[in-house]
């Protein structure tokens, strides 16, 4: 075609080289009317201590146990774990067909503060500070026995958050999921091929060209990546070479916190509601290879929030994304003057 290309206004697949996989991009799409599912708003009042929330100080949860009135984060078991650490072995196959293996883990749950009505960017940065460090201490001692820990949040009913009360949730597990393998080989990959850890090299890409960038600090960047599915997707990066959690700095650890707050505020600022997001942490593997070599991992914090046009409108992973492959129609290129012009989380 004798037309010139414009990333802006046609469609084109573009590669995500951390995960191995292809993203479609459909930007003229944002021009059709949306006649699809709209959300309630968010009207519901949350009470900042609710005897009955199990997650609140002094509460009783479902196994009996009785929360510690609790003043800063408090980690436990969960009562109702996906992954337990005794389950018997599956035994070897009797076909090729029909594969299944041990799995064996622990899974926790870490409330960030005593208070039901706050997330994460109301609280005060010495707060997250602290969430920061539960975050390294628990990583730090079920690593020690897990090759996996995955910490994560869900954010908001919109992403089957049930309880409102500020936590996370964190499980450790006897083997690596889907996408730790995938991250390991591709990172693993292209750091044999050009001596340089993959997350390194796309840092120092993204603050030449600019153009993803949504904050910027002493040790920390935030931007959209190249490759982001989700229409706010965002991609926290120290700029230091920091394989896992427990190795960030005193320094490292106040600026994460500080940008943290800044890059949540801004998400709560685009559509004026509490934003809605899964988030995780992505680390190199610990248990009994913690040990060897991991110099092609990156630390890095993956941030997948739903919310598309409005606070009401949503992106729905179905139909093509579940059949072929991940399509989004905003380019990332778009998303960052939503919020660079979002001041009061600057």
């Amino acid at each position: 075609t004798s037309a010139a290309f414009r990333s802006s206004e046609h469609q084109h697949i573009r590669y995500n080289p951390l995960q191995d996989e292809w993203v479609l991009v459909s930007a003229h799409r944002m021009k059709r009317p949306w006649q699809g599912q709209v959300e309630p708003p968010l009207l519901k009042t949350v009470p900042r201590h609710d005897p009955l929330n199990p997650l609140c100080p002094g509460a009783t949860r479902a196994n009996g146990e009785v929360n510690p009135h609790y003043d800063g984060t408090f980690l436990f078991d969960n009562d109702f774990p996906a992954l337990q650490p005794d389950a018997p072995d599956p035994g070897p196959s009797d076909h090729p067909l029909f594969r299944a293996e041990a799995a064996r883990g622990v899974c926790k749950v870490m409330c960030f503060h005593p208070w039901s009505d706050v997330t994460l960017p109301l609280m005060s940065v010495p707060e997250i500070r602290a969430v920061v460090d539960s975050w390294a201490s628990v990583t730090e001692e079920l690593g020690a026995q897990y090759p996996w820990v995955q910490i994560f949040e869900n954010k908001g009913a919109m992403m089957g958050c049930s309880n409102p009360h500020p936590h996370c949730q964190v499980w450790a597990s006897s083997f690596l999921p889907d996408t730790a393998q995938r991250e390991e080989r591709s990172q693993k990959s292209y750091y044999s091929q050009h001596g340089e850890p993959l997350l390194i090299e796309y840092s120092h890409q993204e603050l030449l060209r600019k153009e993803r960038l949504v904050l910027t600090s002493e040790h920390w960047l935030v931007l959209v990546p190249f490759w982001a599915v989700w229409p706010f997707q965002t991609l926290l990066l120290p700029r230091r070479h920091v394989r896992r959690l427990p190795e960030l700095t005193t320094a490292e650890r106040d600026d994460l916190a500080s940008i943290m707050k800044k890059l949540l505020t801004k998400y709560d600022n685009l559509f004026e509601t509490s934003f809605p997001y899964s988030m995780g942490w992505h680390g190199a593997p610990t248990g009994s290879e913690a040990g060897a070599n991991w110099d092609h991992w990156q630390l890095h914090a993956h941030y997948y929030p739903p919310l598309l046009r409005s606070a009401t409108v949503r992106k729905f992973m179905v139909g093509y994304e579940m059949l072929a492959q991940a399509q989004r129609d905003l380019t990332p290129e778009q998303v960052r003057p939503h919020f660079l012009c979002h001041l009061k989380g600057s």
